[in-house]
């Protein structure tokens, strides 16, 4: 099996492992923000060693860094940090399942933003999959049992974070994909270690920064909560590291359609861990937009 394909699964397998245990910490003391401190909190000492443990063991100095390397680096965390934020406010409205599918519209909102402000192209299967995606969001946007009509459901809380969410995700994703490339080596572990560590260590320190301002309290909190926090870092390092090593050893449509295998995932723990209730129209739509962000990467 080539290394690009166990990354992926890698990555898709301790994502969906990260958001459980940020729907844990945020059904506690945590508010969605400390949350979201506690991933990189926990997860930048983690890649710090580990990037010192592999640098150690790889002959030579660390590889400069490109003058853009920083701008994108902040762009590409601080969409991060929106984007955990938002989704971590989709589980109290919806269920885990629901919540990581209106995330993944980040490869749909990719493609749109790309058009509009890089000029990209999408081709005729690529907005064929677009649409087929609309259809799979519409599904999803009424809330089970509700006989609200659609056009009140469109503007329900749960869809417009969840849309927030990927529309961050996707800045984020651009944002890491050209910090990444902006290491000057060809060792793919090594890039992917050290922009790691470089991005998690400002996300800790900016977002400490934040809650002692802003949210007093929240920085104990995470502390008390370090049992189950530790591990939400850690399964943060190990699935960041494996989605920037997957990105610098395959393209990034193979890897996007592999990693839809999350979707699965979320859903077989929205049902068999947290005991949450999936409706006939939720599978639906789950279905019919993993269809289409495969779709698209493929054919995009």
């Amino acid at each position: 099996m080539d290394l690009w394909i166990i990354a992926t699964l890698s990555a898709a397998t301790f994502q969906t492992l990260r958001f459980m245990l940020h729907k844990v910490l945020a059904g506690g003391a945590l508010t969605a923000t400390g949350s979201t401190f506690a991933r990189f909190a926990y997860a930048a000492p983690a890649a710090i060693v580990a990037l010192a443990l592999y640098a150690r063991a790889t002959p030579g100095p660390l590889p400069t860094l490109a003058p853009g390397f920083w701008g994108w680096a902040v762009a590409g965390g601080l969409g991060q940090i929106l984007a955990t934020i938002l989704v971590v406010l989709t589980f109290r409205e919806r269920n885990f399942a629901v919540g990581i599918t209106f995330k993944k519209t980040e490869v749909i909102q990719t493609a749109l933003l790309g058009l509009a402000v890089l000029g990209e192209r999408v081709s005729p299967g690529g907005w064929a999959a677009i649409g087929l995606g609309l259809a799979g969001v519409l599904l999803l946007s009424r809330t089970p049992g509700s006989a609200t009509r659609l056009a009140e459901g469109l503007k329900s809380r749960a869809l417009l974070l969840g849309l927030a969410s990927g529309f961050f995700f996707a800045i984020s994703g651009v944002g890491y994909r050209a910090a990444t490339l902006s290491v000057e080596t060809g060792d793919p572990l090594m890039r992917a270690g050290l922009t790691l560590a470089c991005v998690t260590t400002l996300q800790a320190l900016g977002m400490a920064l934040w809650l002692r301002l802003r949210e007093p309290g929240q920085i104990t909190a995470v502390w008390a909560a370090r049992r189950t926090a530790l591990w939400l870092g850690l399964a943060s390092m190990a699935g960041s590291l494996s989605w920037f090593t997957a990105f610098t050893l395959q393209t990034a449509a193979y890897v996007y359609a592999l990693g839809q295998i999350e979707l699965i995932l979320s859903l077989a723990a929205s049902v068999l861990f947290f005991r949450e209730k999936v409706s006939s129209r939720e599978v639906a739509g789950i279905a019919v937009l993993t269809v289409s962000i495969v779709l698209l990467v493929l054919l995009g």
